[in-house]
C-alpha cells in the first residue's frame, strides 16, 4: 500500500510539474530564437515585441478566469483542457507564416498555459498531507526553474541545428503523452461550484492585460500617452472588479482571504521576491554580453552559479520549510537574494571580474531557491482545501505582476544612472539595477516575518 501512494504521489508529482516546466519553458526559449523570427518574417524588433509579448500577457490576463473555471468545473479537467489548448497553439506557431498568424498563435497558446500553473499547483496541494507540500513545491520549484537553464541555451541549440519552427513542435509530443497520462493518473478535485460572472471575467481580463502590456511599454526608450491612459484605464477597471468582489456573494476573488495576514503578506512577499528576481533576469546576460564581451552561449553558461541552484536548492529548501517553517525559510531567503545581490554591486569594480559574481550569484540563487516554496506553502496553506484553486491563482498572478514591475524598475533605474553606449556606462546602470534589486528582495522581508503559524 505504501508502494501504492509512494507511485501515486510520484506521478501528481512528475505530471504536475512537467506542466510548469512546459509554460516557463516557452516563455525563455522564444527569445533565443527572437532574431531567426524576426529574419525569416522581415521585420522590425518593435514588431517582434508583440509575439514575444503576447504569450505573457495572455497568461496574465486570463490566469484567473481559468482558475475559476478550474474550482467550479474540475481542476484536472481545465489543466487537461489548457495543456490541450497549449499543444494546440504550439502547433500553430510552428505553421506561422506571417508575425500576425504568430501573434494570435501565441495568444492561443498563452490561454492554455494561463491555467497549467496555477492548476498544477492546486492539484499537487490538494492531492498531498500537508506535512509533504513544502518538499513537493520545492521539487515543482525546481523543475520550472530548470526551464531558466535550458530554455535559452537549448532554443539556440534548435535554431542552430534545425529552424526555429522546431522550438514550438517539440511541444507536441510531449504535450500529447501527458495529456493521456494526465487523465488516468492525476486524481480529481473541485473547489465551491460558482457560477462565473461575464462582466467581472472581463473586468479582470482587460484589467491585467493592460497593467502587464502597460509595464512592457513603459521599458521603451520612447514612451507616449498611450501606455499611460492604458495604464490608467486598466487601474480603474481593476478597482471596479475589488469593488465587486467585496459586494457579490459569490465573488471570483473572495476578499476575505486577504484577512489572513499570512494569505496577504505572502502574496505581498511574493511581488517583491520575483520584482527583484526579473529584474536581474532582464540585466544580467545583457552585462555578461555588453560589459564583458561574451556570446550568448557563454553568458547563458556564466549565469548558471545563479539559475542552477534552482534546481539543486530548491527541493531540500521544500523539505526545510516543512520542518522549520514558512516563515523562517521565506525570510532568510529574501535575506539571502537581498545579501547576493549587494555583493554584486560592490564587488564589481570593472567588466573583467566575472569570477568574484560566481558567490554572490549562489547566494542569490539559494535564496530565491528557499523563498519560493515557503512563500507558496504559506499562501496555499492560509486558506482551506477547497479554496487552494483561488489561492494559487491569486498568488501567480501577484508573481507575473511583481516580474513586470521589477522589470520596468530595473530598466528606469539603469537608464537613470548609465547607458548601453560603451562597457563602463553599462557597468554603473548594471550596478544600480543589482542595488535595487536588492532592496526590494529586503522589502520582503517586512511581511514574511509578520506570518502566523500555520495550523
Amino acid at each position: 500500500m505504501d508502494i501504492e501512494k509512494k507511485t501515486s504521489s510520484a506521478w501528481i508529482l512528475t505530471l504536475t510539474s512537467l506542466g510548469f516546466f512546459m509554460s516557463m519553458m516557452d516563455s525563455m526559449i522564444v527569445t533565443t530564437a527572437s532574431t531567426a523570427i524576426r529574419n525569416d518574417f522581415d521585420i522590425s524588433v518593435n514588431t517582434l515585441q508583440w509575439a514575444l509579448n503576447a504569450y505573457n500577457i495572455t497568461i496574465a490576463a486570463v490566469l484567473l478566469v481559468g482558475v475559476a473555471l478550474g474550482e467550479r468545473l474540475g481542476r484536472r479537467k481545465i489543466y487537461n483542457c489548457g495543456l490541450v489548448i497549449f499543444t494546440f497553439g504550439s502547433v500553430l506557431c510552428a505553421l506561422s507564416m506571417n508575425i500576425t498568424f504568430l501573434v494570435v498563435a501565441c495568444v492561443i497558446e498563452g490561454v492554455g498555459a494561463s491555467v497549467m500553473t496555477p492548476m498544477s499547483m492546486a492539484i499537487l496541494t490538494n492531492a498531498l498531507p500537508t506535512s509533504e507540500r513544502g518538499k513537493a513545491l520545492g521539487i515543482w520549484s525546481g523543475i520550472g526553474g530548470l526551464a531558466l537553464i535550458v530554455g535559452p541555451s537549448l532554443g539556440g541549440l534548435i535554431v542552430a541545428r534545425l529552424t526555429w519552427q522546431w522550438i514550438f513542435w517539440i511541444n507536441v509530443p510531449i504535450g500529447v503523452i501527458a495529456i493521456y497520462l494526465i487523465r488516468r493518473l492525476l486524481p480529481e478535485s473541485k473547489g465551491a461550484a460558482k457560477k462565473i460572472d461575464i462582466l467581472d471575467a472581463l473586468l479582470i481580463i482587460l484589467a491585467l492585460a493592460g497593467v502587464i502590456w502597460t509595464l512592457s511599454e513603459m521599458t521603451s526608450p520612447d514612451i507616449n500617452l498611450v501606455p499611460v491612459i492604458t495604464g490608467i484605464i486598466s487601474i480603474a477597471l481593476g478597482l471596479c472588479f475589488v469593488y465587486r468582489q467585496k459586494v457579490e456573494s459569490e465573488p471570483m476573488v473572495p476578499m476575505q482571504f486577504f484577512k489572513s495576514i499570512t494569505f496577504t503578506s505572502g502574496n505581498l512577499a511574493t511581488f517583491l521576491l520575483y520584482a527583484s528576481m526579473y529584474g536581474v533576469v532582464f540585466f544580467l546576460p545583457q552585462f555578461l554580453q555588453v560589459a564583458n564581451h561574451v556570446n550568448a552561449l557563454q553568458a547563458g553558461l556564466e549565469i548558471l552559479p545563479w539559475t542552477g541552484t534552482l534546481v539543486i536548492v530548491a527541493p531540500f529548501a521544500g523539505s526545510a520549510v516543512d520542518y522549520f517553517g514558512e516563515k523562517k525559510i521565506a525570510t532568510l531567503g529574501l535575506f539571502l537574494q537581498g545579501l547576493g545581490y549587494f555583493l554584486i554591486t560592490f564587488v564589481l569594480q570593472g567588466p573583467t571580474n566575472y569570477w568574484k559574481m560566481t558567490v554572490p550569484l549562489i547566494i542569490a540563487g539559494a535564496g530565491l531557491s528557499m523563498a519560493g516554496p515557503a512563500l507558496q506553502k504559506a499562501v496555499l496553506g492560509a486558506v482551506n482545501p477547497q479554496s487552494v484553486g483561488k489561492a494559487s491563482g491569486i498568488y501567480n498572478v501577484f508573481r507575473l505582476l511583481g516580474g513586470a514591475v521589477g522589470t520596468t524598475v530595473s530598466v528606469i533605474v539603469f537608464y537613470s544612472y548609465g547607458n548601453i553606449a560603451n562597457g563602463p556606462a553599462f557597468l554603473i546602470g548594471f550596478k544600480a539595477v543589482m542595488l535595487s534589486a536588492g532592496i526590494i528582495s529586503l522589502m520582503g522581508i517586512l511581511f514574511s516575518i509578520s506570518f502566523k503559524k500555520a495550523s
